[in-house]
């Protein structure tokens, strides 16, 4: 019994770890379907006696009909599959028959131009311009000539269908489904900050580094998959009601589970100081932040032990899924920790941090039982205690006062037109970049100038600016070089055994789509070394033909980058400070709604809004990372990146805190409207445009105000929370806290802040 007990167990502990790492099984499922139609297809088409040349072409359809289609539907799939047929004969043809001309080679261009530029229409677009792309330089890479173009067909359409058949009845990942893998990663990355928190609570001077940067990521990749699940919404429940239920949770859950290491935070501070302190926020988001000499020693309050109790009790109950709720034990370990919001239940002998941190505990419980409740599941309270009741109270009147708001769709892109829509920018850098790599690739070979165009064309997929280009070809570059060198072995042991050889380019498949979110250095070294393979097989291999191929590459990112550079430049600079101005506008959106609500005035749909925010961060964080790379010698700007972006995160957090706080009036008589909120507001969001005009180098930016911290309001005691009884004292917290940080934006962004004698009245 007691070793079924354990296997069980650590099954339960893998597959936590599995669902953590890789959130809704997204790069696990991209891998199988790709093996899956990879293999289906060598073992569809060898049945027939195909050539290695059809085995190949159908080989390479398959996977690019898995890779290509990413919309999120079945039937929207079903039809891009379809369409996408078609589009690779017609391909197909063109490449072969026109091999070898100047006729050729225009209309080579001529695709590639329109298979960027057709990216505007959505995942449709995508998919047909990357098959049409793909099947193009098939032909090349093949070479079979016109006699052999008819034996094509087949093997293309096999790989199509093995892939539909693969993606609809094998490696099936619904909405539903995906959904569902997503909500069990959230628990398990939400059990693993729990577990980052524990250790931070403990570590010592010499391990409060290591455990500070552990709590950082793992807070990082929770927000990571809230921001996933948030985007699956819409697809995978039943309504929108549904989808705002979930939604609400989600950043509830979010939010305590990040207050909550903020709480440890300021416990270790106070604990060793010896005197009420605040850990700043900003701790917790920049990375090489450290704790102050205050917090470099353990928690040892007299209550620590009971502490370390009710984290790890947290934990067990973050892991239980909806279904895994029924039990006296487990209710029991939900009623204590839901009892710790009432004070009367927190522990005498513990100072005020860490009661402050028991108090959190119980609003995480608190989270944990609402995400179980929208989740649809149990709603067995027999054995609840007042307090889970009245918590379980709480969230239903909750739940029933949300309000589906229709919002229309964000259409940025469609207002721009000509050369100022990024689509037909990047387009134009595209062709012009694979000309230049045309004619530079014949120079170095007239058989094999189609890897400088591929090089070309990949580094500009998926990139913005110039820097993120930069950064790109040289991942791409570096992962070639290394897959050259794994080639020319793996060559060497492979030979002519080509169901070996088969079975390794299935591995090197896999790996390359398992990896390829996390490193595109290691997807570019997979594919190289899977490129060496397919070489031996067709009797093509030789020392020259792989470095030639990393000639081509560099020659090909090279290129790629002088289009950048030359025609319709977006520079790194222009393109970050245009996505911190967004940021700067969602971050005014839902501060100014949620104090406007906060204050009595008319309600908005601020968790979309919150969302908004957080989309726009991750664009701007993910615009920041050539200058955050450690290859850049820019120091001075990588350092002022890396706060300013820490700031935002800061500023998002206490935002989103705000959102979910205001959506709570409705329900909540513990929280009123109160009209003083709309002053301090008003300084905020006057602020927030301060920055933002200063970044855009409007004529009419002012200074920043500053003066009376908001924070200040917040007397130490219990006559603070007497005296601002209409408003939580956590909602000023979260307001003072934001005013900070965007003053905080000043420094770096070298905004003027006003001299305290001129401060409005």
């Amino acid at each position: 019994m007691r070793r079924a007990a354990r296997a069980r167990a650590g099954r339960s502990a893998f597959r936590d770890r599995v669902a953590a790492s890789d959130p809704g099984l997204l790069r696990l499922t991209a891998g199988l379907r790709t093996v899956g139609s990879l293999a289906l297809t060598l073992g569809v088409v060898g049945v027939f006696g195909a050539s290695v040349e059809q085995l190949v072409a159908g080989a390479m359809a398959a996977m690019v009909a898995t890779f290509a289609v990413r919309e999120k539907d079945r039937r929207g799939q079903a039809l891009s599959l379809a369409a996408g047929l078609p589009a690779a004969w017609l391909a197909l043809t063109l490449g072969t028959l026109l091999s070898g001309t100047f006729v050729g080679t225009v209309v080579f261009v001529v695709l590639i131009f329109g298979a960027v530029y057709c990216r505007r229409f959505g995942d449709r677009g995508f998919a047909l311009g990357m098959i049409g792309f793909q099947s193009y330089f098939l032909s090349q890479f093949l070479g079979v000539g016109t006699a052999g173009l008819p034996g094509l067909y087949w093997p293309v359409g096999a790989g199509f269908a093995c892939s539909a058949l693969i993606r609809f009845g094998v490696v099936q990942a619904g909405p539903e489904q995906v959904l569902g893998r997503l909500r069990a990663a959230f628990r398990a990355r939400f059990a693993q900050l729990v577990s980052a928190q524990i250790e931070l609570l403990d570590a010592g001077p010499d391990q409060v580094d290591k455990a500070l940067d552990q709590l950082r990521g793992r807070t990082a990749r929770l927000h990571e998959t809230a921001m996933m699940i948030q985007g699956r919404l819409t697809e995978g429940t039943p309504d929108d009601r549904a989808a705002s239920l979930v939604q609400r949770r989600i950043a509830d859950a979010e939010i305590a589970a990040e207050r909550l290491g903020l709480l440890i935070l300021t416990a270790r501070m106070t604990e060793r100081a010896g005197a009420p302190a605040r850990a700043d926020t900003l701790t917790l988001h920049l990375p090489g932040a450290a704790l102050p000499e205050s917090g470099l020693q353990p928690v040892r309050d007299r209550a620590a032990e009971a502490l370390h109790r009710d984290l790890r009790a947290l934990r067990t109950l973050v892991l239980r899924s909806a279904d895994e709720h029924r039990g006296t034990g487990l209710a029991q370990l939900r009623n204590r920790l839901l009892g710790y919001r009432d004070d009367d239940k927190l522990p005498d002998r513990a100072s005020a941090a860490v009661r402050d941190v028991f108090r959190g505990i119980g609003e995480a419980a608190r989270a944990v039982l609402g995400l179980r409740i929208a989740l649809g599941g149990s709603a067995d309270d027999s054995d609840d205690s007042p307090e889970t009741a009245r918590s379980r109270e709480e969230i239903e009147a909750e739940d029933a006062a949300i309000a589906v708001a229709e919002t229309d769709e964000d259409e940025r892109d469609e207002e721009r037109t000509g050369l100022d829509r990024p689509t037909t920018r990047t387009a134009v850098q595209v062709t012009v970049g694979s000309v230049l790599a045309i004619a530079g690739g014949e120079l170095l070979s007239q058989e094999r100038w189609y890897w400088a165009v591929l090089a070309c064309w990949i580094v500009f997929v998926n990139t913005s600016s110039t820097g993120e280009i930069l950064v790109k070809a040289y991942r791409r570059l570096l992962g070639t070089m290394l897959g050259v060198v794994a080639g020319i072995v793996l060559a060497g042991l492979v030979g002519q055994r080509v169901p070996l050889a088969f079975a390794l380019v299935l591995v090197l498949v896999f790996l390359t789509h398992y990896l390829a979110r996390l490193s595109y250095t290691l997807m570019s070294f997979f594919v190289t070394a899977m490129l060496g393979l397919l070489y031996t097989l067709l009797n093509t291999y030789s020392l020259d033909v792989l470095v030639l191929r990393l000639g081509e590459t560099a020659l090909g990112a090279a290129c790629g980058l002088a289009a950048a550079v030359l025609v319709l430049p977006v520079r790194t600079a222009h393109r970050t400070d245009e996505l911190l101005v967004t940021v700067l506008e969602r971050l005014a959106d839902v501060t100014g709604s949620a104090v406007r609500q906060l204050s009595g005035g008319p309600s908005a749909d601020l968790l979309d809004q919150a969302r908004e925010l957080d989309e726009a961060l991750g664009d701007l964080r993910s615009s920041t990372q050539p200058l955050t790379h450690p290859i850049t010698p820019l120091r001075n700007r990588r350092d002022t990146a890396r706060y300013v972006v820490a700031q935002l995160e800061t500023c998002a957090y206490h935002a989103r805190s705000l959102a979910a706080t205001a959506e709570l009036l409705p329900s909540q008589t513990a929280i009123a409207a109160d009209p003083r909120l709309a002053g301090a507001g008003e300084r905020i969001l006057r602020n927030i445009d301060t920055v933002a005009a200063h970044v855009e180098g409007r004529k009419d930016a002012g200074e920043l105000e500053t003066g009376a911290s908001i924070a200040s309001l917040l007397e130490p005691g219990s006559g603070a929370r007497a005296r601002y009884g209409q408003v939580t004292y956590r909602v000023l917290g979260h307001l003072g806290r934001l005013d900070d940080a965007v003053t905080g934006l000043a420094r770096p962004l070298e905004v003027p802040l006003r001299p305290r004698g001129r401060q409005a009245a």
